[in-house]
């Protein structure tokens, strides 16, 4: 004879079964090691903390961006016959980047406060401020951009311009640290502090090394029979990763927003795309707004916004960040509008020396510096954590790099070189035979713009001509020159689910 289950039994045995699966990766019960037995987050066996985690907060601004696998490269008739980004095959993890570009009111944000806070040293702020004579022009009167574009009220939500690729870095930088201190602010952890000075201000990495305490409102409890309270921890998950600029290869997914044109179950584009947008036409084919520009650039020659009565594009100048209509990703102006700073140095040949998997070239190793007596060095005098470049002696018998500079590895370095001093054993530090510019008695005569301070930028601008607004094409700029047609946005790491909380 069977016997049969009572149903309530067996849902009471399902609710048994769910309650000890763990909350940290399903094995051994929610609070217990798999590995060890010991409880985690237990006082009594000495207060090893493991925190609940679901999924990484968006920051303010950004916007989540799926990775995957595309064709990074050219997608046009390389016009310029620059043979500088042939297509190729790389995958990006996950990653965020802002929905439209720093505004002026962005920057002039960061200005205040550095105005505010760093009252002692004003060099600071004197080398944050853009450079407003880029709208100098020795043929046209632009004086008036000079000094109305970035202070006026009328340009608060125009891209900020005059922006080297130095001072971005900084601004992303700064934007962390107000985007944790406020994190912080909303748990409770710290009160606003208004009068932080100098060194005294709150910096993320500052913050974790114990360096900086704040403005306490309270502490994390602590399972630590030791102690009743703690500062945060990245292991609490509370802070987000550093704001910083697009790699190359994140600026051109994004900008291609090729996830409007796939399909989940069969992994399969149904088509590329030369634009952020369908079509090999600069204007919306959509009913209500068939024929205006889908972004802002130069028609022709001194056709910069169209006729007047009927404006087309309406930007003879930068335009607001959202003026046009977003990419499938909701990012605005990935074209035109003004070009955007990215994070790689720039090669000729970054389309053949490429890792698959988050390609990027300008890496320098650094590691935070350490006292001789191996305790973390004291923060220098604007609050930051000192840090150094790797050595190479202290790289030199690993296998994944050996050195610590590698702007110019594989194209520029003494390996990429075909000189004869290479064989002859000069490994000077630094060289850069391939790419040298100036005068030797070897080298006389020799000249090139291309080196390891030169700096990508994308996307095209107003001054550009349609070719430029392709995501693929890409141009160069030393790293503390800025113009009146290149701006730049952020991106953040994505940690954790490539899909987040779906």
């Amino acid at each position: 004879m069977k016997m049969r289950v009572p149903a309530l039994l067996l849902f009471l045995l399902g609710v048994i079964s769910l309650s000890s699966c763990s909350l940290f990766g399903g094995h051994g019960g929610s609070d217990i090691s798999p590995t060890t037995g010991w409880a985690y987050n237990d006082p009594d066996n000495g207060g090893f903390e493991v925190a609940e985690y679901n999924e990484q907060t968006t920051g303010p601004g950004l916007v989540l961006i799926e990775g995957g696998r595309f064709t990074m490269g050219r997608t046009q008739q390389d016009v310029m016959f620059d043979w500088n980004n042939q297509p190729r095959t790389v995958t990006l993890s996950s990653f965020y980047m802002d929905e439209h570009e720093i505004r002026n009111v962005d920057y002039r944000e960061y200005l205040y406060w550095t105005r505010r806070v760093y009252k002692s040293y004003p060099e600071v702020y004197q080398k944050a401020l853009p450079d407003t004579l880029v709208w100098r022009r020795r043929l046209a009167y632009n004086d008036p951009y000079v000094e109305y574009y970035f202070r006026h009220p009328a340009y608060h939500f125009y891209p900020v311009v005059g922006v080297s690729w130095n001072q971005a870095n900084e601004y992303a930088a700064w934007r962390s640290d107000r985007v944790n201190e406020q994190l912080l602010i909303d748990e409770g952890i710290l009160d606003i502090d208004p009068n932080q000075a100098d060194e005294n201000n709150f910096n993320t990495d500052a913050y974790l090394a114990g360096q900086y305490q704040g403005a306490v409102r309270k502490g994390m409890p602590s399972l630590d029979p030791n102690q009743d309270e703690r500062p945060v921890r990245w292991e609490d998950g509370i802070l987000l990763p550093k704001y910083r600029l697009p790699t190359e290869a994140e600026w051109e997914f994004a900008a291609l927003a090729l996830i409007g044109n796939s399909f989940d179950s069969p992994e399969r584009i149904m088509s590329g795309r030369l634009y952020p947008w369908n079509g090999h036409f600069h204007r919306n084919p959509d009913k209500k707004n068939r024929g205006l520009f889908m972004a802002n650039f130069q028609r022709g020659r001194g056709d910069m916004m169209g006729v007047a009565g009927y404006l087309n594009d309406k930007g003879a100048v930068p335009a607001q960040v959202d003026a046009y209509w977003p990419n499938d990703y909701g990012l605005y102006c990935m074209a035109g509008n003004v070009n955007e700073w990215v994070l790689d140095v720039y090669r000729p040949r970054s389309s053949i020396d490429v890792e698959g998997f988050r390609p990027y070239r300008g890496n320098i190793f650094e590691k935070k510096k350490m006292n001789p007596d191996g305790t973390l060095a004291e923060k220098d005098s604007l609050g930051h954590i000192r840090r150094e470049k790797v050595t190479d002696e202290e790289s030199a018998d690993r296998y994944n790099y050996t050195r610590a500079d590698n702007r110019n590895y594989l194209d520029g370095d003494l390996q990429s070189s075909i000189s004869n001093d290479y064989l002859a054993g000069d490994n000077k530090e630094g060289s850069d035979r391939m790419y040298y510019q100036g005068k030797t008695e070897k080298h006389l005569g020799a000249t090139t713009l291309v080196n390891d301070h030169a700096r990508v930028y994308k996307g095209g601008g107003w001054r550009d001509r349609a070719y430029w607004l392709s995501p693929g094409t890409r141009r160069f700029l030393d790293e503390d020159k800025s113009r009146d047609d290149i701006g730049f946005r952020c991106a953040m790491i994505r940690v954790g689910s490539p899909t987040g909380n779906k």
